[in-house]
Parts: C-alpha cells; structure tokens; sequence
C-alpha cells in the first residue's frame, strides 16, 4: 500500500484511505485464473512501507523465499509509482521493469487506480495480479501450504479466525491506518478525534498483552505481524512525524516489551530497515515535511535490550522452528540495523 495521499480522501477532515484493490487471487485449488506454481510470482513490496513489511515477514516466517522471489523498491516514490531505483541500473532484474506502474499498465493498460505495494506479479507475463494487501499475506499462510518450511508457524490458525479476524480488523482501522488518519488530519477536530481513537486502541492492545506474550495467546499469528509493523515505525517516524505523541513506544512499558520480543525473533527485526523508513516518509510526505530533513534519532540500538517477556511463557513458534540465516541478498545493511550508522 502506497504511504501518499494519493487516491486517498477527506470527510470532513479526516484522512481516508482508498482500498480499492485489485482483488484477485493465487489459489491451490484452482478457484481462480492463478494457481500456485512455485517460481511463477514475484512479490514486489519495499521495506519502507509498513504494509508491504507485513507481506516480507510473512514470507520469511513460513520459508517461501524459493517459491515466491521477491523485488524491493527503493524508499522513495513520485506520484506515478515506486520505482526500482535501489537495483543496478534502476531495474528489476527479473521483471526489467524502472517502475511498479509497469506491471499495472501490463495488465490494464488504462489502469488508473493506485500503484501500490505489497504487489504479486506473474512473471511469465509481467502482469500485477494482485496488490489486495491483507489477502495476499493470508494467502501466504492458506494456499502455498505445500511450499511452507518445515516447522513453519501457522500464523492463521483455524480455530482461532473469528476472534483472530477481529482482531486484526480493529488493529488495522485503528492502529495501522490510524496513525496516518492522525498524520493526514486536514483540521484540528478531525485531528483530536483521530488521537484518540489511536492512543484508545494502543491502550486496549497493551491491556490485552499484559498477560500473554502475543495477541492470540502463546504464539505468533499474523495479528502479531500487521501491529508489529506499526509499532517498528512509531518512534521513528509517527511519534514526531504525524503528531502520535502522547507517549513514545518506549514509554509505554507492555508494547515496548512486546515490540522488543518480536523484533529480536527471526523474521521479524531482520526485515526493519530504519533509514529507509524514515526516508520514506520524511521525504514523500513533503506536505507534511517540506524541508525534506531525515532526522538523526531516534538511537535504534534499544530494540535489542532485553524484554522480559519469557516470562509470560509460550514461544514464538510454538512446536515448530524459527527460520533460518536470511538469505544474503536479502539481508538488511549491517548500518541499517539497531546500532549502526544514522541510528545514534
């Protein structure tokens, strides 16, 4: 999903998102024109964006890295697309596109919706298939079973979707893109409103974390994924950025623990790359932040000290096995991590 207000809009001030996706499906049985077919998609998604993050956790946890290869945009954009710019000569090397637009117009060549990421594109044709954000994770889980690592964690668990898809729906309307209904206020009242129905929500899943390690119980699940993405951005970026700042995460002592515990997990913090997320957003929201200046701070070597939360019991994978080493070009920057250069 793209972080600019494009195709977005305002109901008396208040920041609304467009989701008018492109909605098909990669399916196992099939259901639909796509099937899953290992080595046939490519997910484009950018570490900048939080809700592309999700799709590259997600992939990493369940090991679909040999199935479904992926592109990374750089973390930056103009008003047309993201664009490659990140890949020697500003290309994808496997879909030689400059641009995510590219694979839209393939598919649709009046295609005039939003260019957004994470995006699933038949490689064969070059074609998007899908950039439906929240079905393409859960799809990772539902229909690329047979491609799943062995001990891959079951982050859609059955018996606990209705109360999991409640979950994740509150936290999505209002965490995820309550953050940005703060940021992209048009008015003081539609600002006020949107604070706190953001920092009621932040409340609501600390009180339900106090006592469990994650939001569904013992393990993680994609609830954890689609806050946790939030949460790795908002010292860095909502806090000051979009005018989050009742409290910092790390003066929030459940959600600083928590966030801590699941960026020192496997395939969570190896995919977080903080100075591509702030100049992401410091430099694309120029209406927010017209000097363009990426902030120094905050000091990212605090998400490795110790979080306590073993003592809450449960492990993160439960029987299964945490992923293993990333794959060497995929790896984050040794100076992109907690610690090094840009995050004293």
């Amino acid at each position: 999903m793209s972080d600019t207000r494009s195709g977005s809009g305002y109901v008396e001030g208040e920041f609304e998102r467009d989701t008018d996706y492109i909605e098909d499906r990669i399916t196992a049985d099939g259901s639909s024109p796509w099937p899953v077919e290992p080595g046939r998609y490519r997910l484009i998604a950018a570490r900048a964006c939080p809700w592309a993050n999700r799709s590259i956790i997600v992939r990493r946890l369940l090991g679909l890295e040999s199935a479904i290869s992926m592109g990374l945009a750089g973390p930056t954009h103009d008003e047309r697309s993201w664009t490659f710019d990140l890949d020697p000569d500003g290309r994808d090397p496997v879909l030689g596109y400059e641009r995510l637009q590219e694979a839209f117009l393939a598919r649709d060549p009046e295609y005039s919706r939003g260019i957004t990421v994470p995006a699933m594109v038949d490689v064969p044709s070059g074609q998007v298939v899908t950039n439906d954000f929240p079905q393409i994770t859960l799809d990772f889980s539902t229909q690329w079973t047979a491609h799943h690592r062995a001990g891959a964690p079951d982050l859609y668990p059955e018996p606990l979707r209705d109360e999991m898809d409640e979950v994740m729906q509150r936290i999505y309307t209002e965490i995820n893109n309550g953050v940005y209904r703060c940021g992209f206020s048009n008015d003081q009242k539609a600002y006020d409103k949107a604070y706190d129905r953001l920092f009621t929500a932040l409340d609501w899943v600390s009180d339900r974390l106090a006592d469990r390690r994650y939001l569904m119980g013992d393990t993680i699940t994609e609830a954890d994924v689609r806050l946790f993405t939030t949460l790795a951005r908002f010292d860095a970026v909502y806090h000051g950025h979009f005018k989050c700042n009742r409290q910092k995460l790390t003066e929030l002592p459940v959600l600083w623990a928590y966030a801590r515990d699941l960026f020192q997990t496997p395939g969570f913090g190896d995919t977080i790359d903080f100075p591509q997320i702030k100049e992401h957003y410091y430099v694309v929201h120029a209406d927010i932040n017209p000097t363009q200046i990426i902030p120094q701070g905050p000091d990212t070597s605090v998400w490795l000290t110790p979080h306590g939360r073993e003592e809450l019991g449960g492990s993160p994978f439960g029987d299964g096995t945490p992923p293993g080493p990333v794959a060497a070009d995929e790896e984050v920057p040794d100076d992109h991590g907690p610690g090094g250069i840009g995050h004293r």
